[in-house]
């Protein structure tokens, strides 16, 4: 066989194997009577059993619109759970609000309910930089580099970079922390962990970092001998925690159930610890005209992140 050929050949078979899901084939599209509930995750052992309890103490309270059944379905990123979305294969959501209004605008997905979690139901970000690095605000980025989280993270990548790109500043992604960006404009990194961005600005490693107000005052991802060293320079508005999302096409009937079902489970002592394993969520609560706004403030801004930088 032609050396040329053979070339092809391996990579139309690595792009197949790519394709395959990596955890697990996926359910029937809309399967009647089956309620299935999905999450983004790079650890779906892990989350399995968060998402499972919760789905456990639903499904039987939902027997009235025709649900006996719950399954979950991860996807690895994004880009899968918008076509699981897209194509009836999950329906509903629990995400960042950052991504969930990706999962809005890229696949049609509809907020159901606001998620608190630890009591809390909306953060804003925080940009931090060393005390003695001559950082005081946004404009003096240009020509450093900062430190996100992950490229699905609210706080720690959608919020900030939209705030950067709506102040006209440019973003360009680096190779690594010892790779600088062209003048005038600002160079992002993903430090994979909130601990990794406070670690990597306090050394000195990149110039600065963005992370939740809750990231900032937890000593496990800001340790008190780094805080001491280290100052916020910028503040966002506040947007929600976390949301429950449901597909676009979802019938009315079972999307209004599963509303009523998860917004009276705070008060349902059976409910107690599948909240507790459900990411640490406290209640759920319904979207208010404040909470709207701020939703509709950050889809566009997740939207212009995608159009100019991803």
């Amino acid at each position: 066989m032609p050396r040329r050929l053979r070339q092809l050949l391996l990579a139309m078979a690595a792009s197949l194997a790519f394709c395959v899901p990596a955890l697990g084939a996926p359910v029937a599209a809309a399967e009647p009577g089956v309620l299935v509930l999905g999450r983004i995750s790079d650890d779906p052992a892990a989350h399995y059993d968060q998402l499972r309890q919760l789905l456990d103490y639903v499904v039987p309270r939902m027997a009235d619109v025709g649900i006996r059944e719950g399954r979950v379905l991860m996807a690895r990123d994004s880009k899968q759970m918008e076509s699981y979305l897209r194509r009836g294969r999950v329906d509903w959501v629990t995400e960042t609000s950052g991504s969930a209004m990706a999962l809005q605008t890229r696949a049609g997905a509809t907020p159901l309910l606001l998620t608190e979690r630890d009591g809390v139901g909306a953060y804003h970000t925080v940009f931090i930089a060393r005390r003695d690095s001559g950082i005081a605000g946004l404009a003096d980025l240009r020509g450093r580099s900062i430190a996100f989280q992950n490229p699905s993270s609210t706080s720690a990548y959608f919020v900030p970079a939209m705030t950067l790109i709506g102040r006209g500043l440019e973003l360009e992604i680096l190779l690594s922390p010892t790779d600088r960006p062209a003048e005038g404009s600002i160079g992002y990194l993903f430090a994979r962990s909130e601990l990794n961005i406070s670690t990597w600005v306090h050394k000195g490693l990149v110039d600065a970092g963005a992370f939740s107000n809750l990231d900032w005052e937890s000593v496990q991802r800001m340790p008190e001998s780094y805080r001491r060293d280290l100052v916020v320079f910028h503040s966002t508005a506040a947007f929600p925690r976390g949301l429950e999302m449901v597909r676009g096409d979802l019938e009315p009937a079972i999307a209004a159930r599963l509303r009523e079902v998860l917004a009276g489970a705070a008060n349902d002592p059976a409910a107690s610890e599948a909240l507790q394993r459900f990411f640490g969520t406290t209640r759920f609560l319904p979207i208010d005209a404040e909470t709207a706004r701020a939703l509709d403030l950050l889809r566009a801004g997740v939207a212009n992140v995608g159009k100019v930088i991803e």
